[in-house]
């Protein structure tokens, strides 16, 4: 049994409006008396866990989806039943992703009351034609009042989500939502790519979609490292940037092969030793008694895991304490080829350290597929 912190996950699947890459297990036109009635699922799900000796937490993470739709009543009554059923800690990180457009006076007021310290706003770009491409609700008036809102509120750890590689975008445009990022002077910043995923309109569209090349898209990525570093915001993994200190400890647990619950619709957990899921379909998880998938994590699943895992973040990982943890050398069997990749730029050793450079990050799928 875990002896770790946990990391708790509470997945939201409502929108107002599906964005139009978006193949998250996410609902809309859904009612509040559906909604009320997930929670009170979740509250069945959360309370499955409970124990004479409870399971100690020190982060909750409401994602979805967007968690900013619920009623506040319903956000009280889930972290209730977390505080109920976890021994979490008065300094646990409680982060709630949020849609621009969702936030009013109100949930604010009951996120801050409820211990809420951390704030992720879904910009993804400032501006008006990207937006609309990718089915976003809000616009740039919704993103500066919802900052002003956060911070009015109380809660000053904020972070905001951007996107690149977005139909019709060009390194000016995307410098513009850089720029309008960095005058909410963010604690942490996370870009991700637009990847067209099957289903989605604009996978059934990219024939037709005015794409940035792959330069482009290094060069955008470029220049927000350049701009970002500037205010002293740093990469600490692939798509996240953030301020000394202020670096997502949630995500962190991902990365490093903590352990974490997920609860809700499609939630994923990582605990003692094993990786499980819920379901997918909204009936199907309103009716489950536990998770529909079970894995028992094998050494080479494990060892597997930590490399690929840990190799996201620009520390990487102790070549040393993955020889304490799994008995082998991670370098024997993989020296040519690590010798050829440090060469050519890709990653490097420092301080028993193996990790990533930012050109090997870029493309960190291929690396990966070479070393492990």
């Amino acid at each position: 049994m875990t002896t770790d912190a946990l990391g708790l996950y509470i997945h939201i699947p409502f929108c107002i409006r599906k964005c139009r890459y978006c193949d998250f297990c996410s609902f809309t036109d859904v009612s509040e008396e559906d909604k009320h009635r997930y929670v009170t699922r979740l509250v069945r799900e959360i309370s499955s866990y409970k124990r004479d000796e409870p399971y100690r937490a020190d982060t909750v993470f409401f994602g979805g989806g967007t968690p900013s739709l619920l009623a506040p009543r319903d956000f009280e009554t889930i972290l209730q039943a977390l505080r109920d059923t976890f021994s979490v800690s008065a300094d646990a990180e409680i982060t709630v992703e949020a849609n621009p457009k969702t936030l009013s006076k109100e949930k604010l007021a009951c996120f801050r009351s409820c211990g809420v310290n951390r704030m992720s706003i879904g910009l993804q770009s400032i501006n008006e034609n990207e937006q609309k491409m990718l089915g976003r609700i809000h616009d740039s008036h919704d993103f500066f009042q919802s900052v002003d809102g956060v911070r009015a509120a109380g809660i000053d750890n904020l972070s905001v989500d951007i996107m690149y590689g977005i139909p019709e975008q060009t390194t000016t445009s995307f410098s513009r939502t850089v720029d309008a990022v960095l005058s909410v002077e963010p604690s942490h910043v996370s870009a991700y790519s637009l990847i067209l995923e099957p289903g989605t309109p604009l996978y059934e569209e990219r024939e037709r979609l005015s794409l940035p090349d792959e330069d482009e898209e290094l060069t955008m990525l470029d220049r927000l490292r350049e701009r970002l570093s500037e205010r002293s915001i740093e990469r600490y993994e692939i798509s996240n940037y953030s301020v000394k200190g202020a670096e997502c400890r949630h995500n962190i647990k991902y990365w490093t092969m903590q352990p974490y619950i997920g609860f809700g619709l499609a939630a994923h957990s990582y605990f003692d030793g094993a990786r499980f899921s819920n379901a997918t379909e909204l009936s199907a998880y309103m009716d489950a008694n536990g998770p529909c998938e079970r894995q028992v994590l094998s050494v080479e699943d494990e060892m597997y895991e930590y490399a690929m895992l840990h190799l996201r973040t620009v520390r990487g990982f102790s070549l040393s304490q993955y020889r304490e943890r799994f008995g082998v050398d991670f370098i024997q069997g993989r020296r040519e080829v690590l010798d050829t990749l440090r060469a050519m730029k890709y990653l490097d050793v420092q301080d028993g350290r193996l990790f990533l450079t930012d050109k090997g990050l870029y493309v960190s799928n291929r690396i990966l597929t070479e070393i492990l």
